[in-house]
């Protein structure tokens, strides 16, 4: 089994991601959706974080070595962020997706050393809005970002035209194909409720 789908099996076993085609949950945004991802549960559940964090290392050590700060996107993103840095012995910044609307009006808290090449770390990549903040905020600060990753992704193609104006790639460790796979070896979901969930990011705009 693939680390992706060693991942996607536990984020369903510690229910931080939930499918229910048939009884849709409805997001903060309004959408509709047959999925719903609480990421933050992966912290309390040390196997899922170990998977998480040497998944997020492998990445940097084999196709960003340039590396040489980890940024977390607030707030979910910054506990993982925390723990990569401290394995790979690198300075840690978190970048908010705006500024604060009190005290210094800070977006970027921390600092950023000369030359930064930052490996920015999420929860989740739905639609890309809120992590291109973080992006657009490093990129005023004179930062090069070299990928963002995230835990998981729901592959929405409106997310990969984000990504491809705003001129960054993104990656992530396990992905709504990988899920649907390991959910339907487990007999969580039918062929027909796989499907229609493939469909719904389709939908998505």
């Amino acid at each position: 089994m693939t680390l992706a789908q060693q991942l996607a099996k536990r984020l369903l076993q510690i229910q931080a991601v939930s499918l229910r085609p048939n009884q849709p949950f409805t997001w903060a945004s309004g959408i509709k959706s047959p999925i719903y991802t609480d990421n933050r549960l992966t912290i309390s559940d040390v196997e899922t974080r170990h998977l998480i964090y040497e998944g997020f290392i492998h990445l940097i050590q084999t196709q960003y070595p340039e590396t040489n700060v980890i940024a977390g996107v607030a707030t979910a993103g910054i506990p993982h962020a925390a723990w990569v840095a401290n394995e790979l012995e690198l300075p840690m910044v978190y970048v908010r997706s705006k500024k604060k609307d009190h005290g210094t009006g800070k977006q970027i808290e921390g600092r950023l050393p000369e030359a930064a090449h930052v490996f920015v770390i999420d929860d989740l990549i739905s639609t890309g809005g809120s992590v291109l903040g973080v992006v657009r905020a490093l990129k005023v600060a004179q930062a090069t970002v070299t990928t963002v990753a995230s835990i998981f992704s729901y592959e929405l193609p409106v997310a990969d035209d984000q990504f491809v104006r705003e001129q960054v790639s993104f990656q992530s460790l396990t992905t709504l194909t990988d899920l649907l796979k390991v959910a339907g070896d487990q007999e969580l979901i039918s062929q027909t409720e796989s499907d229609m969930i493939k469909q719904w990011r389709f939908n998505i705009n």
